[in-house]
């Protein structure tokens, strides 16, 4: 698949836009207040009535220390004494959501997001990871996808140790960049060792999984200084590696304010890190998943991808996309069906609901025919790079050309500019345009056009 990515800069530098990644359609701009706890009661029956398998997405928003650059839902402290009111209301979360749910529902996906999962004692993991498999049918064979993300600067072997004993084999560790100046300006300081060691660590403990972040577009970052910290990680030998794009966005989000803006790298240097980090893991065998994922080819998601079964949703590149997705904590967000729905993003709204024993869901959205067969469309192009009318069309009782037929004179445009081909038997992304598949997609988004576009990154 990745030998099929071609650059093209001039048609990078015309559909380089700002649009959404897609996690999820419709976006979760669109979640609107209307929608409630009562609604995420009747979905959670229907998922109990049709037996679903679950995802779990557990949000633990504490940090230690603040990194300029995280648009994240997080809490800064030193104070560990905070997490425990929060983890007492968490309990509460999952008992008032199990008791809704079936047994026999089979948990295939965890995962603990944050903030910093491992800001929570080990006592506390321990009782947290109690309290979900008292409640929930978690698996204990080690089948399941079972994963965490970690600050190498809050974990060491000890932690490894009792991630892998309460039943998690998939780990992803924070890097974002190597060069202590980048580090410096982002009050991020990591040096390679700590990084190593973890890695040395899950390998050991024979967790299933590894994956790296790294993020390009950081101040005080050059093509020169980002290749080095690529090259530093391909020997590392991550599984998957996740290379994202900053987007500064200060008035949204005030950590980055303390970023100046004269230390950002311009435009022209940071199509060539990406640039140059695609050569790199090309080079070194990795293969282009899609929106800045990369694996190896024999990981989980390359061969998903191979098979024409990869999925995405909000936690992500996934091959779980079938199960109904659980968000626990605050701002976390759920898929059930057709719903979406989001928890409080304040974090004393999210504990005080549930100290009234309420849900702290505060909005939401039901997809409409409209919505699914748009999700269902954009899910086959961001995964797959192509589209096949004929499975889309039986699927919902339409006409793909008829039904989207004011959107032909833009895919014409698409397909005259060389990011796709069309026929009468679906659309193929072709290799120039796999890195602007967002833009793609964007075409079919039917909420687009009323929508600010400076919320969201830009393509690359």
């Amino acid at each position: 698949m990745l030998d099929d990515l071609r650059w093209d800069t001039d048609l990078i530098r015309r559909y380089d836009l700002a649009g959404p990644r897609y996690t999820s359609y419709p976006t979760a701009v669109q979640l609107h207040s209307e929608v409630g706890s009562f609604d995420l009661l009747h979905a959670l029956r229907e998922s109990r009535r049709a037996v679903r398998p679950l995802s779990l997405y557990v949000h633990v928003p504490f940090c230690a220390n603040i990194c300029y650059y995280c648009a994240c839902n997080k809490v800064i402290t030193k104070d560990r004494g905070r997490a425990a009111p929060y983890l007492q209301r968490l309990e509460q979360e999952i008992q008032l959501i199990a008791c809704h749910l079936d047994p026999k529902q089979r948990v295939e996906q965890l995962h603990f997001g944050g903030g910093t999962p491992t800001f929570l004692s080990p006592v506390e993991l321990r009782q947290l990871m109690a309290t979900l498999r008292q409640h929930f049918n978690l698996l204990d064979d080690d089948s399941g996808d079972y994963g965490i993300e970690i600050d190498p600067r809050e974990a060491d072997w000890s932690t490894m140790g009792l991630l892998r004993e309460l039943g998690f084999n998939r780990v992803s560790l924070g890097v974002q960049d190597l060069d202590p100046a980048v580090q410096r300006a982002v009050n991020r300081l990591q040096s390679l060792e700590q990084t190593r060691t973890l890695i040395e660590a899950a390998r050991t403990l024979q967790f299933r999984s590894i994956n790296l972040d790294l993020i390009y577009g950081l101040p005080k970052q050059t093509p020169e200084g980002f290749a080095r910290t690529v090259e530093e990680v391909i020997r590392l030998q991550p599984d998957r590696l996740s290379v994202f794009n900053y987007a500064h966005l200060p008035e949204r989000f005030m950590p980055q304010r303390r970023i100046d803006n004269n230390d950002l790298p311009s435009p022209s240097a940071k199509l060539e890190m990406l640039h140059a980090t695609i050569d790199q893991l090309t080079a070194a065998g990795y293969r282009y998943i899609g929106m800045d994922h990369f694996a190896l080819p024999d990981d989980e998601l390359a061969m998903a991808q191979e098979e024409g079964t990869l999925q995405r949703n909000f936690q992500g590149y996934t091959t779980h996309g079938h199960c109904d997705l659980i968000g626990l904590g605050v701002s976390a967000i759920s898929q059930i069906g057709d719903l979406y729905c989001q928890n409080s993003s304040d974090l004393n709204t999210y504990q005080d609901s549930l100290s009234n024993a309420q849900l702290a869901t505060q909005r939401g959205l039901l997809c409409n025919h409209d919505d699914r067969l748009r999700r269902a469309v954009i899910q086959q192009l961001i995964c797959h790079f192509e589209l096949d009318y004929e499975p889309i069309e039986q699927a919902f009782t339409i006409d793909f050309r008829g039904y989207f037929n004011d959107l032909w004179p833009e895919l014409l445009t698409l397909q005259r500019d060389g990011l796709i081909s069309l026929d009468d038997k679906g659309i193929r992304i072709l290799p120039a345009g796999r890195l602007l598949a967002r833009s793609v997609c964007m075409v079919f988004d039917a909420y687009l056009a009323m929508q600010n576009r400076q919320r969201f990154s830009r393509v690359i």
